[in-house]
């Protein structure tokens, strides 16, 4: 497959700039990120929705249809008999020229055809539940044009899952109001709903509709929808059927001229007590106000500079420049933006997550927070207070919870074992990144005690002592339905092609043991000792401490398997991830747990272990996430085994765990390989494989495919991944080395030579540092010296209690 250019990077204005609308797959953008989102194709495909994707649904979108990417807003320009939409489809009028410019937090689609230019920026102003679409028409001609301009959206039914299923009910209850330019969304208001959505343009218009049939025609689709095809609108109003918003708006341009159009995707909630105006009609005064706001395309520009501003803060929070732009391009715009997007989303709501199903996964989440902690502190000390209310008083948790109620998923329940310990990693991440202790101490109830004045102190109690108190034969944690990889189902044993893999569960789990656990359990039992101490909990450190040297004691001698780390003991006691089994010998997880933890460094296991990572799971694409690929369904051990060879957890490259080797081969101080890994799945560095990975050359995967597969380097479930926050926290904490500790800011970089000298701008507890890291011509791990301000300190921690304002940092390489 030869590689092809899509677009290209545009780093003075953080843009991605895509030159095609026919991208291997839709390329998406988000919108928002305080309560009202959207999700965006670089053909305005995709939809919006308040708080939650399922339960909050504005506008309604096609999963897995044909065409691609089938549903949007659209805005469609009628010049004589030639129709055509500035993103380049549905319509599939080809255009004298299309970008679409991805940008933090806005979109910005440029179509021209027949000397007639549109320009829609596409953004949710900050704290604000709207979308806004700037939408600007010039005649770039010598001839006068007279045009007709049309928008488009189609209503969901606010729940998104009943909204695709119950139709015998759905098409009997859409109802609308229409008043002046402003169309009203209005279904189920008239009952339990206090909230409205709307669409509204701020010019006079020409006609509307409000109902799809009418729109679109019975058996036309958006690329040809009846009244654009026809010039006129029809003023339809739905009573139930599928309700849209659809404006005509003509538009007189003499050559030369502009003329710029604000569309307003508003979403309103009212008192329960003042729903109506009158009789059958909703309150609108919110719905004005909010439209006020954005009369003009003066008061557009300043929210669209207030949000530019926004980015500007948070990106140079913590700013990297090497000798390599790509490194910078990552770290200083794209893995930070995906980062906030990921810290928003979870794995709920993107174009392989249809936002009905997941929610906020607990394991995620936690795991989300350490690539966004310096960026929105206080975001993230209230994400995991909703986390930690999702916990019970034993230590486990809902594996999932839903946004809008914040209660935990009962449909999918608990019992993943690897669940309790991210919370300690979420919350020691905090508090090195604020010095906020007292965090500890806040009370947050478990879900089956409420009336418990439980504090977060508790909850990282409670996860420690769930490791302990499960436990198998082998003094390993059990690995209850699955850890970390959701698809290996010790416990499932599924032979019916219906169930759930990760809810179905047979006998009580007292057998099925994880080395993955038993790695995070070293790794971030440390953790809870060291908050422990420094909230004089003594006791409870020395009490904590014989647990951790006894599971490193088992991992060594239950755990290791000649060359590399287990990666579980199956139902039967039988090891996974052993040169012993015909497939699947070696495992990922393990080796990153395991030698993060630090096991192993003291006689050499360590290093074997990454040795045989490099040996059996390196790919051109990245590191596999085991080898062989199982060629036949075990169902001792589940979903694992279920997918072909060299795809998703069969032997893919599931880009999540590769940070982990990054940061493990960091430690070793192994420069060369670190920096090799990291480069393999970073998107900054591998744009030239797009047409190859078919997913946004600027955002993390999921997944990609190995050396197994029929087509190997396939990217599959871009951007909602815990990829993003792993990749960042491993090339800024370990390869770039700037890492928050709760003493203060320690510089520990493994820099490879090819980066050159490094500078750093770190804002870190009211201090701001300028660190320069000076190459020696050495390894690129370990200081020679550390000076602040020209006066040379000891070892390489920045005591943050000394220091406030700004300060200059050299630090140079052995």
């Amino acid at each position: 497959m030869k590689n092809e250019s899509y677009g290209f990077f545009d780093d003075a204005n953080k843009e991605y700039v895509v030159t095609t609308p026919f991208t291997p797959l839709p390329w998406i953008n988000y919108l928002g990120n305080n309560g009202f989102f959207s999700l965006i194709s670089n053909t305005s495909g995709g939809y919006s929705f308040y708080r939650d994707a399922k339960f909050r649904r504005l506008t309604r979108y096609r999963y897995n249809n044909v065409p691609m990417d089938s549903g949007g807003r659209y805005f469609y320009v009628k010049d004589g008999d030639t129709v055509w939409t500035p993103g380049g489809r549905p319509v599939r009028t080809e255009l004298d020229h299309y970008e679409c410019r991805h940008g933090m937090g806005y979109s910005k689609f440029i179509g021209v055809k027949n000397k007639v230019k549109t320009e829609q920026t596409t953004f949710v102003p900050l704290d604000e539940l709207c979308e806004v679409h700037r939408v600007t028409v010039t005649n770039e001609g010598s001839e006068p044009k007279s045009l007709k301009l049309f928008s488009s959206l189609e209503w969901c039914l606010w729940n998104a899952e009943d909204d695709g299923a119950n139709f015998q009910r759905n098409f009997s209850t859409g109802e609308v109001e229409v008043d002046g330019s402003a169309l009203y969304h209005k279904t189920e208001y008239r009952e339990r709903r206090s909230h409205y959505s709307f669409f509204n343009v701020n010019v006079p218009i020409d006609g509307f509709d409000t109902d799809r049939q009418h729109f679109v025609g019975n058996y036309n689709d958006y690329s040809c929808p009846k009244a654009v095809m026809d010039g006129a609108c029809t003023n339809s109003i739905a009573h139930g059927w599928s309700p849209v918003a659809a404006h005509q708006v003509n538009v007189d341009l003499q050559p030369g001229e502009s003329k710029t159009l604000v569309f307003v995707l508003g979403y309103i909630e009212v008192p329960f007590e003042d729903k109506w105006e009158s009789k059958g009609v909703i309150n609108k005064t919110p719905a004005r106000a909010m439209m006020a706001k954005y009369d003009n395309a003066e008061k557009v520009a300043a929210s669209l500079q207030q949000l530019a501003d926004y980015w500007d803060d948070l990106l140079s929070r913590f700013t990297v420049n090497s000798e390599d732009e790509r490194l910078n391009r990552s770290l200083n715009i794209w893995n930070q933006y995906q980062n906030m997007v990921t810290f928003n989303m979870s794995r709920s709501a993107s174009f392989f997550e249809s936002g009905i199903g997941r929610g906020m996964g607990f394991r995620d989440s936690n795991q989300d927070t350490i690539g966004f902690a310096h960026m929105v502190p206080s975001a993230v000390k209230d994400r995991i207070v909703d986390l930690a209310a999702t916990q019970q008083s034993d230590g486990s948790a809902y594996h999932q919870y839903q946004p809008l109620t914040k209660k935990g998923n009962a449909d999918i329940g608990g019992n993943f074992n690897d669940d309790p310990m991210w919370l300690v990693l979420a919350v020691a991440n905090y508090v090195k990144e604020t010095g906020d202790q007292a965090f500890l101490s806040q009370v947050v109830p478990f879900e089956d005690t409420p009336d418990v004045a439980s504090t977060i102190y508790d909850h990282l109690k409670a996860s420690f002592y769930h490791v302990v108190n499960n436990l198998g034969p082998h003094g390993l944690p059990l690995i209850g339905r699955a850890d970390w990889n959701d698809c290996l189902n010790l416990n499932c044993f599924s032979t019916e092609p219906n169930e759930s893999y990760q809810t179905t569960q047979r006998g009580d789990s007292k057998v099925a043991e994880s080395l993955m656990i038993a790695g995070q359990f070293v790794l971030y039992g440390e953790e809870f000792i060291r908050i422990a101490e420094l909230l004089g909990e003594q006791d409870d450190a020395q009490q904590a401490s014989p647990h951790i040297q006894a599971m490193i004691e088992s991992v060594k001698t239950h755990g290791w398997d000649g060359e590399w780390f287990l990666r579980a003991y199956d139902s039967e006691s039988q090891p996974i991830g052993s040169q012993s089994n015909e497939e699947g010998k070696i495992f990922i997880e393990s080796q990153g747990f395991c030698t993060m933890a630090g096991i192993g460094f003291d006689d050499g296991k360590a290093k074997q272990a990454l040795d045989s990572v490099e040996k059996h799971l390196s790919c051109e694409y990245g590191i596999m996430l085991q080898q062989p690929a199982f060629t036949e369904y075990k169902p001792l051990y589940g979903e694992i085994t279920s997918y072909p060879p060299g795809y998703k957890e069969n032997a893919g490259i599931f880009c999540h765990n590769n940070p982990w080797i990054v940061v493990a081969e960091a430690m070793l101080g192994r420069a060369d390989k670190a920096l090799s890994y990291y480069t393999r799945i970073t998107p900054a560095f591998i744009e030239h494989l797009a047409g190859r990975h078919k997913t946004e050359p600027y955002v993390y995967s999921q997944m990609i495919s190995g050396a197994d597969a029929f087509i190997q380097g396939e990217a599959k479930n871009s951007w909602l991944t815990g990829t993003a926050a792993w990749n960042y926290y491993a090339a800024t904490q370990y390869l770039v080395g700037i890492r928050p500790e709760y003493e203060g800011l320690r510089i520990d970089p493994c820099l490879h030579e090819s980066l050159g000298n490094v500078s750093i701008k770190r804002q870190f507890r009211g201090a701001e540092y300028d660190i320069e890291i000076r190459q020696n011509g050495g390894s690129g791990k370990g200081l020679q010296s550390l000076s602040i301000d020209g006066v040379e300190i000891e070892g390489d921690l920045i005591d943050y209690s000394k220091f406030n304002g700004k300060h200059q940092v050299i630090a140079v390489l052995n």
